[in-house]
Protein backbone atom coordinates (compact mmCIF):
# COMPACT_ATOMS: atom_id res chain seq x y z
CA UNK A 1 0.00 0.00 0.00
CA UNK A 2 3.13 2.22 0.65
CA UNK A 3 4.00 1.61 -2.53
CA UNK A 4 1.02 2.48 -3.63
CA UNK A 5 0.95 6.14 -1.95
CA UNK A 6 4.58 7.07 -3.29
CA UNK A 7 4.00 6.37 -6.79
CA UNK A 8 0.59 8.34 -6.73
CA UNK A 9 2.64 11.08 -4.56
CA UNK A 10 5.32 11.03 -7.63
CA UNK A 11 2.82 11.20 -10.12
CA UNK A 12 1.27 14.37 -8.86
CA UNK A 13 4.27 15.76 -8.09
CA UNK A 14 5.70 15.31 -11.69
CA UNK A 15 2.21 16.09 -13.29
CA UNK A 16 0.86 18.80 -10.54
CA UNK A 17 0.37 21.61 -12.70
CA UNK A 18 -2.11 19.61 -15.34
CA UNK A 19 -3.68 17.37 -12.29
CA UNK A 20 -4.66 20.80 -10.25
CA UNK A 21 -5.95 22.10 -13.92
CA UNK A 22 -8.24 19.20 -14.72
CA UNK A 23 -9.80 19.80 -10.97
CA UNK A 24 -10.32 23.80 -11.12
CA UNK A 25 -11.32 23.45 -14.59
CA UNK A 26 -13.74 20.62 -13.63
CA UNK A 27 -15.23 22.96 -11.06
CA UNK A 28 -15.40 25.62 -13.49
CA UNK A 29 -16.75 23.32 -15.81
CA UNK A 30 -19.82 22.58 -12.78
CA UNK A 31 -20.09 26.56 -12.23
CA UNK A 32 -20.31 27.10 -15.80
CA UNK A 33 -23.37 24.41 -16.87
CA UNK A 34 -25.08 25.07 -13.22
CA UNK A 35 -25.44 28.58 -14.64
CA UNK A 36 -26.23 27.57 -18.00
CA UNK A 37 -28.66 24.90 -17.25
CA UNK A 38 -30.23 26.84 -14.38
CA UNK A 39 -30.69 29.65 -16.54
CA UNK A 40 -32.37 27.42 -20.11
CA UNK A 41 -34.42 26.33 -17.50
CA UNK A 42 -36.03 28.85 -15.56
CA UNK A 43 -35.84 31.74 -17.65
CA UNK A 44 -34.28 31.66 -20.88
CA UNK A 45 -35.25 29.52 -23.76
CA UNK A 46 -32.55 27.81 -25.67
CA UNK A 47 -34.63 27.35 -28.79
CA UNK A 48 -34.29 31.38 -29.31
CA UNK A 49 -31.27 32.37 -31.00
CA UNK A 50 -30.43 35.43 -29.06
CA UNK A 51 -31.71 33.57 -25.57
CA UNK A 52 -29.38 30.44 -26.21
CA UNK A 53 -26.76 32.81 -26.40
CA UNK A 54 -27.33 34.89 -23.45
CA UNK A 55 -27.27 31.63 -21.39
CA UNK A 56 -24.06 30.96 -22.41
CA UNK A 57 -22.76 34.65 -21.66
CA UNK A 58 -23.97 33.86 -18.20
CA UNK A 59 -22.11 31.05 -17.83
CA UNK A 60 -19.04 32.12 -19.67
CA UNK A 61 -18.80 35.06 -17.21
CA UNK A 62 -19.53 33.22 -13.37
CA UNK A 63 -16.67 30.70 -15.04
CA UNK A 64 -14.03 33.19 -16.24
CA UNK A 65 -13.95 34.78 -12.62
CA UNK A 66 -13.73 31.65 -10.67
CA UNK A 67 -11.42 30.54 -12.77
CA UNK A 68 -9.32 33.34 -13.18
CA UNK A 69 -8.63 33.37 -9.25
CA UNK A 70 -8.03 29.58 -8.68
CA UNK A 71 -5.99 29.19 -12.06
CA UNK A 72 -3.70 32.06 -10.38
CA UNK A 73 -3.71 30.40 -7.13
CA UNK A 74 -3.92 26.70 -7.56
CA UNK A 75 -2.76 25.81 -10.86
CA UNK A 76 -0.28 28.18 -11.99
CA UNK A 77 0.69 29.73 -9.13
CA UNK A 78 1.21 32.75 -10.33
CA UNK A 79 3.65 35.78 -8.63
CA UNK A 80 2.57 38.25 -11.34
CA UNK A 81 1.81 41.78 -9.73
CA UNK A 82 0.28 43.27 -12.17
CA UNK A 83 -3.06 41.68 -11.75
CA UNK A 84 -4.60 43.75 -13.86
CA UNK A 85 -2.75 43.22 -17.06
CA UNK A 86 -2.78 39.10 -15.86
CA UNK A 87 -6.76 39.81 -15.60
CA UNK A 88 -7.10 41.26 -18.52
CA UNK A 89 -4.89 38.90 -20.75
CA UNK A 90 -7.16 35.73 -19.28
CA UNK A 91 -10.35 37.48 -20.03
CA UNK A 92 -9.12 38.04 -23.32
CA UNK A 93 -7.90 34.10 -24.15
CA UNK A 94 -11.76 33.48 -22.29
CA UNK A 95 -12.76 35.95 -24.89
CA UNK A 96 -11.43 33.65 -27.97
CA UNK A 97 -12.86 30.76 -26.45
CA UNK A 98 -16.17 31.74 -25.69
CA UNK A 99 -16.30 32.89 -29.37
CA UNK A 100 -15.80 29.26 -30.12
CA UNK A 101 -18.73 28.08 -27.09
CA UNK A 102 -21.26 30.29 -28.97
CA UNK A 103 -20.01 28.75 -32.44
CA UNK A 104 -20.43 25.35 -31.33
CA UNK A 105 -23.71 26.07 -29.68
CA UNK A 106 -24.83 28.45 -32.52
CA UNK A 107 -24.28 26.15 -35.33
CA UNK A 108 -25.06 22.63 -33.41
CA UNK A 109 -28.33 23.61 -32.04
CA UNK A 110 -29.50 26.68 -33.41
CA UNK A 111 -28.83 25.66 -37.09
CA UNK A 112 -28.99 21.59 -36.75
CA UNK A 113 -30.82 21.54 -33.90
CA UNK A 114 -29.25 19.22 -31.96
CA UNK A 115 -29.65 18.95 -27.78
CA UNK A 116 -27.92 22.13 -26.34
CA UNK A 117 -27.81 20.22 -22.84
CA UNK A 118 -25.56 17.57 -24.87
CA UNK A 119 -23.87 20.15 -27.14
CA UNK A 120 -22.98 22.50 -23.94
CA UNK A 121 -21.27 19.46 -22.27
CA UNK A 122 -19.04 18.90 -25.59
CA UNK A 123 -18.54 22.60 -25.90
CA UNK A 124 -17.32 22.69 -22.33
CA UNK A 125 -14.93 19.56 -23.01
CA UNK A 126 -13.52 21.83 -26.19
CA UNK A 127 -13.00 24.76 -24.14
CA UNK A 128 -11.76 23.21 -21.15
CA UNK A 129 -8.91 22.12 -23.30
CA UNK A 130 -8.48 25.18 -25.27
CA UNK A 131 -8.33 27.12 -22.29
CA UNK A 132 -5.55 25.26 -20.57
CA UNK A 133 -3.40 26.18 -23.82
CA UNK A 134 -4.59 29.42 -23.51
CA UNK A 135 -3.81 30.44 -20.09
CA UNK A 136 -0.10 28.54 -20.29
CA UNK A 137 0.70 29.51 -23.46
CA UNK A 138 -0.03 33.37 -23.26
CA UNK A 139 -1.46 34.17 -19.44
CA UNK A 140 0.22 32.57 -16.83
CA UNK A 141 3.74 32.21 -18.12
CA UNK A 142 6.83 31.57 -15.35
CA UNK A 143 9.55 33.96 -15.29
CA UNK A 144 11.87 31.48 -16.54
CA UNK A 145 9.40 31.05 -20.06
CA UNK A 146 9.45 34.71 -20.16
CA UNK A 147 13.00 35.11 -20.28
CA UNK A 148 13.16 32.27 -22.95
CA UNK A 149 10.80 33.74 -25.04
CA UNK A 150 12.38 37.57 -24.85
CA UNK A 151 16.03 35.97 -25.47
CA UNK A 152 14.46 33.83 -28.73
CA UNK A 153 13.06 37.85 -30.07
Amino acid sequence: MKQLWNWCWEMYRKYREIINYLIVGGLTTILALGVYYGSVLTFLDPQDKIQLQIANILSWTAGVIFAYFTNRKFVFESKEKNKLKEFSSFVGARIITLLMDMAIMGISVSLWHWNDKIMKLFSQVVITISNYIFSKLFVFKKKEDKEVLSSQE
